[in-house]
């Protein structure tokens, strides 16, 4: 089956699963561009080794990489630090290693034949922000055309971190990043396409985003899904934050906030790191922007006190899974983490 998003997913049985649901991969792509990570580039792929060899404890990880060259350069840097067997590397050009933003969304429906199907929105760097982006464009089609599973395709503009589901009909998103990237589209109209492309029924709307944030407000740097009911909130207690208000209405936007069976959300609390700066900037930093594997939870580290109280919080929300601290602080300097780089590929055994 080849479709768009006029042929709705919803309508063939598909749904968005929940993160913490059974992976078969976690896909990213290597860092490479030195205008994202100027000086440090080195430092990002340190970074970059520990998340991957966390990562093959749990689950295969495919790797997007530029050519033969990269990929054996990629090789050297995992070789000895990853489980065996458990890196596919794929020479597949980009701009950049936001994966989880111009990446295919995964969907999966309880259908033999195919159990399995991928989401490409249109992408263009955060409203044009980064030029050029052209080679992140094709990633999400390529992507299906590697696992091949049926693509449908939207003319909507939306990045992968912009979303996030509980697997059971709620997605969390924000008006400022849909809003703003889809300017000729109304709300209501934007809350219709999500339903239909991710099999949703409820959509719940939080407002703004964090200080330094050149996504526009993903919410994966806001509240985040742990289970059907609860849901993780970055937290600001420092009244005269840039962050306070914004977050503090979120939080109270959550607490409105009803499920599709009619249920109120659970909140639990994540702090805020320390503000984090780099050449007078401030970073997006956030604990919210944590990986869920099959055997593990990655959570973005900062080198500050809250580093482990955010972990603690996040152990308790994940008791069956290893709760790792990843440092994240090269990383962050191209205004991302660890979700912000990784893509999950649903199981379908």
């Amino acid at each position: 089956m080849k479709g768009n998003l006029k042929s709705y997913p919803m309508n063939f049985g598909y749904r968005m699963p929940a993160e913490w649901e059974k992976h078969a991969a976690t896909w990213l792509t290597w860092p490479h561009n030195v205008e994202t990570w100027p000086d440090i580039l080195t430092s990002v792929e340190k970074e970059m080794v520990s998340i991957v060899a966390a990562l093959s404890k749990s689950e295969i990880v495919r790797v997007n990489v530029l050519n033969q060259a990269h990929e054996e350069h990629v090789f050297d840097l995992l070789h000895n630090r990853v489980v065996p067997g458990t890196i596919i590397f794929h020479q597949l050009p980009t701009n950049d290693s936001w994966c989880r933003d111009y990446g295919a969304i995964f969907l999966t429906r309880d259908d033999y034949e195919e159990p399995i199907a991928s989401l490409n929105f249109q992408y263009n760097a955060w409203g044009g922000k980064y030029l050029p982006y052209n080679l992140d464009q094709g990633v999400a089609g390529f992507m299906a055309k590697i696992l091949l599973v049926p693509e449908f395709v939207s003319e909507m503009y939306l990045e992968g971190g912009a979303v996030d589901v509980n697997g059971v009909g709620a997605l969390i998103t924000t008006e400022e990043c849909l809003l703003q990237r889809n300017p000729e589209i109304s709300c209501i109209q934007i809350e219709q396409r999500l339903k239909n492309a991710f099999g949703v029924t409820q959509v719940i709307w939080l407002g703004k985003g964090l200080e330094g944030d050149d996504t526009d407000g993903h919410v994966d740097q806001l509240a985040r899904f742990v289970s059907q009911n609860r849901v993780v909130i970055s937290s600001e207690k420092n009244t005269k934050d840039f962050n306070y208000i914004p977050l503090m209405q979120n939080r109270e936007r959550l607490m409105n906030a009803r499920l599709p069976d009619g249920g109120s959300i659970e909140i639990v609390e994540l702090p805020m790191p320390d503000p984090v700066y780099y050449q007078n900037r401030r970073l997006p930093a956030s604990y919210a922007n944590f990986y869920i594997a099959n055997k593990l939870v990655l959570v973005p580290a900062f080198g500050c006190p809250q580093d482990t109280a955010a972990r603690e919080i996040i152990s308790e929300c994940f008791v069956d899974r290893d709760v790792i601290s990843v440092d994240c602080r090269s990383i962050l300097v191209g205004l991302g983490a660890v979700h912000c780089l990784t893509q999950q590929v649903p199981w379908t055994g």
